[in-house]
């Protein structure tokens, strides 16, 4: 069982984590994600505008 899981690790587990890798540093840079990205951009500075 061992033997198993560590050749199971070793080539689907890297494969399965070098997609979600990837997935993840492609996310925000969906299409519909520009209004979510300026948005969180933009919220550093939402208490300045209130002369806080």
């Amino acid at each position: 069982m061992y033997d198993f899981l560590r050749e199971f690790s070793v080539s689907y587990g890297l494969v399965a984590m070098m997609i979600v890798f990837v997935a993840l540093c492609l996310w925000p840079f969906r299409p519909g994600a520009q209004k979510h990205n300026h948005k969180a951009a933009q919220s550093i500075f939402e208490d300045e505008a209130h002369g806080e």
